[in-house]
């Protein structure tokens, strides 16, 4: 999870190491640090438990030496606390040779027993210390840092991205990864290391994605990338597809206010250049059309939020590509010994492409003989390139770690591969697709009436209940996965009790939650299109109006049958069944955004987390 950049040029690197970080600080808000070689070829370095605010006041009253070689972390604890001692970098070959690391060294414990015994002190409680030490010992052995890498990698177990530089090499950084991201940015006589591409998207949009089991040297002059064995290798380069200003608040109060005023932009985009003469053409699955067409189940991978999506979108595709659909959590997976088979797609979801769960996932489905096909919103990321398909969201980056525009953009991606496969397949009718493409190109500006017209008032509501300690959300069908997306964003946020249910099962347990005063929202699907489901639903909300809960209902537009028993209604444009979650969540994004400010919480970086997983 935590955030790396490397350095190498003619400009100085502690404001690129620091601006980079802050575009990177949603991977790991816990510590930072940054270590420099000054223009004496001496290595300086700085790391303060907190976030990046702490070390960039520190900086600000005591800088480092200017240097134009440098790394910078900000952490998200796994091994140790979040203390100034155990954040990155990490020193070895008596303070010489600066570490940053990315990831969970499984085998850590026996290493350090083997460096113990011959002497090194540590000063950490963490994982990286130990490789740090290793690479200096190595270093010492043969002067060589890229032998030195070589040398270590291949006895580390679990998964890393480290970044290492010596005052011996003013000039040179040098990264390997393993299962942990690792991307590389060009610019013109300097040259770039991160997470990912926010590191230094402000200075280049040329960069090369690093493959599995890889390392790569960068100088000023030019990137040199080699496998664990030291033989070269090709590296795939692809250019960013936006800005270093879409990664800015732009005067919003959060990233997440910003995030969710673009999620109709979100569904836009990623709808763009793929419906031509109102049927879904997905170019990317290109030469895939045989295999889709002779499939026999469809299984969905993926983790939180993503799941949700998944969950949402299994409703589309068994509908539209008559394939029966399963949806599993990745990090369940794996450890059941599923059945799959040739003709079985495995759909993984994950909006940073990094989430090792999910990851792990789609190397053994592609093990066991499956095909898979990623949905992913970040370009140059491992999961896609470990898939045999990807389909892109086009999000645009999201930075707030609880996700909302991908959430949306995640279920529209869905939504377009079901209907690509069902027309190769021929299961859905051609005049069911048109009606469902117009529809989901309505999206966007049912999105965005949303947000104009009950976003203020939803915002007051969450205000009002700035006191609650829990809730409940209710849906039913594609309204259950929104119920617990909802239950999930306020958990995330606001740090109170929520859960999600469906509907049906209220009777079977979860009403004896319900106690006066109980605020429960339910997710009302449309009485036009799903009129049996409408009034059950709407008896739901009568039990337990009758126990003396507080129900906040989410009902269409001129849907008059939910005001006696709700008290209050929140309103959704008019929409199919199908499309009815895509605009249904926005409110409970907005909610869980107003509770949490109501209560002055962070609600960029909510405590505990990182945006993305990058460990198991």
């Amino acid at each position: 999870m935590c955030g790396i950049i490397g350095y190498v040029g003619p400009r100085q690197s502690q404001d690129i190491l620091l601006a980079g970080l802050s575009r990177l600080e949603y991977r790991g808000y816990d510590s930072a640090g940054i270590a420099v070689i000054d223009g004496d070829g001496g290595l300086g370095m700085r790391k303060r438990a907190g976030k990046l605010a702490v070390l960039r006041d520190d900086l600000a009253s005591t800088p480092l030496a200017d240097g134009t070689t440098g790394i910078g972390h900000t952490r998200w604890a796994t091994h140790g606390g979040p203390t100034d001692a155990n954040a990155h970098p990490h020193l070895a070959d008596d303070d010489k040779l600066a570490v940053i690391h990315n990831g969970i060294i499984e085998n850590f414990a026996e290493l350090k027993s083997e460096l113990v015994g011959e002497g090194v002190a540590f000063h950490s409680e963490t994982d990286t210390e130990v490789a740090a030490a290793m690479i200096g010992r190595e270093y010492v052995r043969t002067g060589d840092l890229v032998a030195a890498f070589r040398a270590v990698v291949s006895r580390l177990e679990g998964a890393y991205t480290l970044l290492a530089m010596h005052e011996d090499h003013p000039g040179l950084v040098v990264g390997a990864r393993r299962n942990s991201p690792l991307v590389i940015g060009l610019g013109e006589g300097e040259n770039f290391l991160g997470s990912d591409v926010a590191a230094f998207v402000e200075h280049t949009r040329k960069a090369l994605a690093i493959g599995q089991d890889e390392i790569v040297a960068i100088t000023p002059e030019g990137v040199e990338v080699t496998d664990f064995s030291g033989a070269p290798v090709e590296v795939e380069a692809f250019e960013v597809t936006w800005d270093a200003s879409a990664a800015e608040k732009g005067g919003w109060s959060s990233f997440m206010a910003k995030e969710v005023s673009e999620e109709p932009e979100a569904v836009a985009n990623t709808i763009r250049g793929r419906i031509h003469e109102g049927r879904v053409e997905i170019p990317e699955l290109d030469g895939m059309d045989a295999f889709l067409a002779d499939i026999d189940r469809i299984l969905v991978i993926a983790c939180g939020t993503a799941a949700y999506a998944g969950m949402v979108g299994k409703y589309a595709l068994e509908t539209w590509t008559r394939v029966p659909v399963d949806v599993e959590l990745a990090h369940e997976f794996r450890y059941r010994d599923p059945v799959l088979s040739p003709r079985t797609l495995v759909v993984s979801i994950s909006q940073s492409g990094e989430t090792m769960d999910t990851l792990m996932a789609v190397k053994y489905a592609r093990s066991r003989g499956a095909k898979t096909l990623s949905i992913c919103n970040t370009q140059g990321a491992t999961i896609p390139r470990e898939s045999d398909a990807i389909v892109y969201t086009h999000a645009g980056p999201e930075v707030a770690v609880a996700s909302t525009k991908a959430f949306v953009a995640q279920i529209t991606a869905i939504y377009l591969l079901a209907l690509h496969v069902g027309r190769v397949r021929g299961a859905v009718d051609p005049v069911v697709a048109v009606e469902a493409v117009t529809e989901l190109e309505a999206v966007p500006g049912k999105i965005a009436r949303v947000l104009e017209t009950e976003q203020a008032r939803i915002e007051q509501l969450a205000h009002w209940m700035a006191d609650t300690r829990s809730v409940l959300f209710l849906g039913r069908n594609v309204g259950y996965p929104i119920a617990l997306e909802g239950a999930l964003k306020l958990k995330e946020l606001a740090y109170i009790h929520a859960e999600g249910f469906a509907a049906g099962e209220l009777k079977h347990g979860p009403i004896a939650l319900i106690e006066p005063g109980q605020p429960v929202f339910v997710v009302v699907p449309s009485p036009r299109g799903s009129a049996e489901m409408h009034k059950k639903v709407v008896s739901n909300i009568e039990e337990i109006r009758a126990r003396g809960a507080r129900v906040i209902a989410i009902a269409e537009e001129g849907d008059a049958a939910v005001l006696p028993a709700a008290d209050e209604v929140l309103r959704i444009p008019l929409a199919a069944p199908m499309f009815e979650p895509l605009l249904a969540v926005v409110p409970l994004h907005i909610f869980a955004m107003g509770l949490a400010e109501a209560k002055g919480l962070d609600v960029d970086q909510p405590r505990n987390l990182a945006k993305s997983v990058t460990v198991e």
